[in-house]
């Protein structure tokens, strides 16, 4: 099917411009059918979100969804521009909750709680973060956390079933071979402050947002520590060169590498397109203390629809079908962990074809605790730019690590309260 390609706009607003079709005298409609369109990120790298849209089409043949695709990077601060400037794009995909908290809280959503409040709400995971006083303004499609991805042959046969976070930096530098451009790194960890952050409250039950930091030490200290021994590539390196983790992963440059489940949809894919030979696993993440139980983070993906949408009725259609038992079948299929779950979903995940199915994996999926990536609440934007300014000084070196958390807790508590 022939696919308009939107354009962003460079006006503040973002407006979209759409080319190449017949659309009659209604910009809404074409060839007849009612145009939907869908902010996203990353199109064509991000296999869920075109076998959403095109399932979505199958079911709903009166409706053209046109997806409005952002650099992934970018998408946070266009998508709140968009808003700002009161653009019309239909379906809002809700990249994290902290997002979500602002655009709810501002009243740029249009709310979805009658609808919620018709499902079986025990049938989703990750629908309670969306909870804004009783209200709900979007619905969960994919509910990830983070695991252990791990190159079989270069990890060879390392035990990863009960690692700690000491065992996994002694593994990473045993894992760490050549120099130069031939340098295999013993794992990656990407720049995102979650890496470290996020880990660390969720392991240690620290609060994100409480201005007391003390309990991320640990976790900064073995990050740098894993730098300095060469293990990892310099965190300064992966930020200046927008370096990839699928790249230093897919490619063997990495040995392991800490990341969310959305993951593995993107390495089926390119094992199916022949990117990449890596043969992969997924294991538990390491832990703080090895006592045989399995805590890490996560956060739900959800759809939205726009307050300003020009077409809600067919938006809500969307929203409910992608995070409803039709849309989850579709993205287990091709190795994303769905929200609505059931047994039948489950046993469609593990059957994609090169999914990894032994005992560690399916161990891997039944973690003890998921704590939320970052807690919902009105302050949640204003202290994640907090954090993320001061991860980025202490992980360039530019502070140090006692510093830096001294630094995070008194900014959050003078510039935030």
């Amino acid at each position: 099917m022939h696919r308009t390609r939107l354009v962003m706009a460079a006006a503040l607003a973002f407006a979209l411009t759409l080319t190449g079709c017949s659309s009659g005298d209604d910009p809404g409609t074409s060839g007849g059918k009612t145009v939907l369109t869908v902010s996203l990120w990353n199109y064509a790298a991000t296999p869920e979100f075109k076998a959403l849209i095109e399932g979505f089409e199958a079911t709903h043949p009166d409706i053209d969804v046109q997806p409005v695709d952002i650099l992934a990077d970018d998408y946070a601060k266009k998508v709140t521009t968009m808003l700002a400037g009161g653009d019309t794009t239909d379906v809002i995909t809700m990249k994290n909750v902290t997002d979500y908290a602002r655009y709810g809280t501002r009243g740029q959503l249009a709310p979805l709680t009658d609808e919620v409040n018709k499902l079986d709400k025990n049938a989703y995971l990750g629908l309670d973060p969306f909870n804004l006083d009783g209200k709900y303004f979007a619905l969960p499609y994919r509910s990830d956390f983070w695991v252990l991805y791990y190159n079989k042959k270069l990890v060879k046969d390392a035990d990863l079933s009960n690692l700690t976070w000491q065992d996994y930096a002694q593994l990473a530098k045993a894992s760490t071979t050549g120099s130069g451009t031939d340098k295999v790194y013993g794992t990656y960890q990407h720049v995102w402050r979650s890496v470290v952050q996020a880990i660390a409250a969720a392991q240690t039950g620290g609060n994100l947002l409480g201005g007391d930091y003390a309990f991320m030490n640990a976790q900064y200290t073995m990050a740098l520590d894993l730098e300095k021994a060469g293990a990892t590539l310099p965190w300064g390196t992966a930020s200046t060169q927008k370096v990839s983790y699928n790249t230093m992963f897919s490619t063997g440059k990495a040995a392991m590498l800490p990341m969310g489940t959305w993951y593995a949809a993107a390495l089926l894919q390119a094992k199916a397109d022949g990117k990449t030979n890596v043969d992969w696993g997924i294991a538990p993440l390491p832990q703080v203390t090895k006592d045989g139980k399995v805590t890490t983070f996560g956060s739900p993906t959800a759809f939205a629809v726009n307050k300003k949408a020009k077409h809600a009725d067919a938006a809500k259609q969307f929203v409910l079908w992608a995070s409803g038992e039709q849309g989850a079948t579709t993205i287990a299929k091709i190795g994303v962990t769905p929200a609505y779950h059931s047994t039948a979903i489950t046993d469609a995940y593990f059957a994609v074809a090169g999914m990894p199915n032994d005992t560690l994996a399916k161990k891997t999926f039944q973690p003890d605790k998921v704590v939320l990536e970052m807690p919902v609440s009105e302050k949640s934007s204003d202290i994640d730019t907090i954090l993320t300014e001061e991860h980025q000084l202490i992980m360039t070196g530019s502070k140090t690590v006692t510093a830096g958390i001294a630094e995070m807790g008194k900014r959050v508590k003078s510039e935030v309260g």
